[in-house]
């Protein structure tokens, strides 16, 4: 199995797409707005996905975090809200926060599972912090390390009932980013101390099924790497400060925080001991170099796999969307 997840190019998969995927064996697909019009034509494309990977569990991601982060938008599928929402409620009413936060991640998950989606980039574990980019800004969980690990946890459990698993992110921390990563490279110059706030929700939520990492420059810890190209970060203090044993990603190696070409940063982070490498824009050019430049999965990474996937194989009974969304509803009007 090849340790990369790819995207693709539109609403089904073309000839040339569905040759290399069998050829080539990603561990799983990314989606995005350009793959999706509606529901039938989403389940049809990921049966297609599970038909050329010949795996019925294969991953299936989506970002679908609500507010402005969602590829399934309306008319087709309902808004749902952003990550500040619960935690301004949680100001007014905690247990009504989380109860909101988990019921909206299965209601979420009801959506996903319905058009054969299995994995959900989310919950973000990144703690805000005053002056950062906007990239994470409304869509963090809030500023207070507890109180977004309580809400990540209750977001988690949420997807998980659903059939969905959830993916913490941005590892270690893109809190303190003062750029967007898509654009350019963040340097973040605070102290390991002050570094200890970031990996606190990580550490609450150390046993995650799934992780995803930064492209952000941490220079307590690997002034010269960003987080995901940096032995150092991914190993001492991702793997056995923060104690995180689930399946790492990358974040989407497009980025241009990245330099040199994308299978490249692919080798590179794998390399850095990443499980798998993320490009999302299906560029087959790319994908192909990364076929090329990476091992097969390792046999740690394929246990990771595996356990993040079997923790969502068992049968879900149907759930009753609308009164999941009147339950939350009525959580954040109680107060």
């Amino acid at each position: 199995m090849l340790p990369a997840i790819f995207g693709m190019a539109g609403l089904s998969l073309s000839a040339e797409e569905r040759a290399f995927f069998r050829d080539s064996n990603p561990a799983g697909f990314i989606l995005f707005a350009r793959n999706i019009a509606d529901r039938a034509q989403l389940l049809a494309l990921t049966d297609e996905l599970r038909d050329v990977s010949g795996r019925a569990n294969v991953p299936i991601l989506i970002d679908q975090e609500g507010g402005r982060v969602a590829r399934m938008r309306s008319p087709v599928w309902p808004d749902f809200p952003p990550g500040s929402v619960f935690d301004a409620l949680y100001e007014r009413a905690p247990a009504s926060a989380i109860e909101a936060a988990r019921t909206n991640a299965r209601a979420l998950a009801a959506l996903l599972v319905e058009c054969g989606i299995n994995v959900d980039c989310m919950p973000l574990l990144d703690v805000r912090q005053p002056g950062a980019s906007d990239i994470i800004g409304d869509r963090a969980l809030g500023s207070e390390p507890m109180r977004v690990a309580a809400l990540g946890r209750a977001i988690l459990s949420g997807l998980q009932d659903g059939g969905v698993v959830g993916v913490v992110k941005h590892m270690p921390g893109h809190g303190r980013a003062l750029l967007d990563t898509h654009k350019a490279l963040p340097i973040v110059d605070a102290s390991d101390a002050a570094l200890a706030q970031d990996l606190a929700p990580f550490a609450a939520l150390r046993d995650a099924a799934m992780g995803m990492t930064c492209h952000v420059v941490f220079s307590a810890w690997d002034a010269e790497r960003p987080a995901t190209l940096s032995p150092f970060v991914i190993e001492q203090i991702i793997r056995e400060r923060v104690g995180f044993t689930g399946l790492l990603m990358t974040d989407d190696l497009d980025m241009d925080a990245l330099d040199g070409d994308v299978p490249s940063r692919a080798a590179r982070a794998i390399a850095a001991g990443c499980d798998i490498a993320l490009n999302c824009w299906a560029r087959m050019d790319d994908m192909i170099g990364i076929a090329k430049a990476l091992p097969p999965m390792t046999q740690a990474a394929r246990a990771r796999l595996d356990s993040a996937m079997e923790r969502v194989a068992r049968p879900r009974p149907n759930a009753d969307f609308a009164a999941l969304i009147g339950h939350r509803d009525a959580l954040m009007a109680a107060v």
